[in-house]
């Protein structure tokens, strides 16, 4: 069934929700849903509804509430990634499957080796590209949130973001061709049901040396993501593979 994102709580809503924006042509031209047709709406605090749809205008989709469904698709944790930025469309790649997976937020920034530079009108073109997949992939995933795709950033301030998180790792490539296999299990244990985990990954040519100093200097955990070497846009992903494993399918 259709799942559609709306901009209300669901405190704000009596039986009647009016869906507006770009899902109204979804709705009524792709989709090709008519009167008492039944389509999924998620609430912007994460809330499900089976809603029928009562009636199909111009710039607006009017349902009814049928009843609400307990669901919890979302991790258990919280999963922030931050990506330097890679070639192409390869954090496209991570933000669709990303969110998939489960993640909470992606924040991509400007690391030494970053080759990609956007100006501000190619960022915020990125902006509302980046969002509309992490949107349309939630849906997709049966999300109950969509998460959140910030402007391009410095390495200082996804530093200062991860300030308040419980458990803050950086993916580094040096670290696995050592061998170092524990301190991915050694994050994932420590951190409890309910925590936030902020996971750092580099670009195609990974970090420089005063990048994982600076990292390190800042309470990261260095961690290898086992021994063979992931690409920038695989380490994250293999990474929320992992989280789903420890705390969902592991118990």
């Amino acid at each position: 069934m259709q799942r559609y994102f709306i901009h209300y709580a669901k405190k704000e809503l009596t039986d009647i929700i009016d869906i507006t924006g770009e899902d109204v042509h979804h709705i009524s031209r792709v989709m090709r849903m008519k009167q008492n047709d039944q389509i999924i709406c998620v609430t912007k605090d994460g809330y499900s509804a089976l809603c029928q749809i009562v009636q199909i205008s111009a710039d607006k989709v009017c349902c009814s509430i049928l009843e609400w469904i307990e669901n919890n698709s979302e991790l258990p944790v919280k999963v922030i990634l931050a990506n330097g930025l890679p070639k192409g469309d390869k954090l496209e790649l991570v933000i669709q499957k990303g969110t998939e997976l489960g993640a909470s937020k992606f924040i991509p920034f400007n690391a030494a080796r970053s080759i990609v530079k956007l100006n501000e009108g190619k960022i915020n073109k990125k902006l509302e590209r980046w969002n509309k997949i992490a949107k349309e992939a939630a849906e997709q995933s049966y999300r109950t949130i969509i998460p959140e795709v910030t402007k391009p950033a410095s390495l200082k301030d996804v530093i200062s973001y991860a300030a308040s998180a419980d458990v803050k790792i950086v993916a580094y490539e040096e670290h696995a061709k050592k061998g170092e296999t524990s301190n991915l299990f050694r994050a994932l244990n420590s951190l409890q049901r309910g925590g936030s985990l902020f996971a750092v990954f580099g670009p195609e040519g990974g970090f420089t040396a005063e990048e994982i100093k600076q990292l390190s200097d800042n309470g990261f955990l260095l961690c290898g993501l086992g021994p063979r070497i992931l690409r920038a846009e695989t380490a994250p992903l293999y990474l929320l593979s992992a989280v789903s494993y420890h705390f969902e399918l592991s118990r």
